[in-house]
């Protein structure tokens, strides 16, 4: 079965990029777990790219995609964020075990998440916000600093 790349408003380009550093980053925990890489280093991985690359994203989405348009759809994004925060405060002082575990649940969240975005919730945005308010939108992400398109994360786990 082929699927077709999902076009995206213009305006919306932005944040739709950055999902692919979202499912990237799923793909490094899942990599690093595979291979039996500690969980410290993963660990370590997964509070830099909050720092660098997710916490901003979701700033981004809740306050500018988001304000709009207070919906269910909208809401269980928000409910997606909240979650996904909490997962990421859950690793701190778990054990070996229990942090694999959470690592697991934590890229099973961020991917479930971006495909709702993409899939569901992106396409209803375009769909039932004006071209007025997509317009300011996609201003309102222009006149923020461009998101970095890599992560330089030093330990490279991910890698054989």
């Amino acid at each position: 079965m082929e699927t077709k790349p999902i076009k995206r408003s213009e305006h919306m380009l932005k944040l739709s990029k950055e999902h692919h550093s979202g499912l990237l980053f799923c793909w490094k925990i899942r990599q690093g777990l595979k291979r039996g890489v500690t969980t410290e280093r993963i660990i370590k991985y997964t509070q830099y790219f909050w720092s660098h690359h997710l916490d901003e994203h979701f700033r981004e989405e809740e306050t500018i995609l988001f304000s709009p348009l207070k919906d269910e759809l909208v809401q269980r994004a928000i409910e997606h964020h909240k979650q996904i925060k909490h997962t990421l405060g859950a690793l701190q002082g778990s054990s070996a075990d229990d942090a694999k575990q959470k690592l697991a649940q934590l890229a099973n969240l961020v991917d479930d998440h971006i495909r709702y975005e993409e899939r569901k919730l992106f396409p209803h945005l375009e769909k039932t916000l004006s071209d007025e308010q997509l317009n300011k939108i996609g201003q309102q992400l222009a006149a923020l600093q461009p998101s970095p398109s890599t992560d330089d994360f030093e330990d490279q786990f991910w890698v054989k």
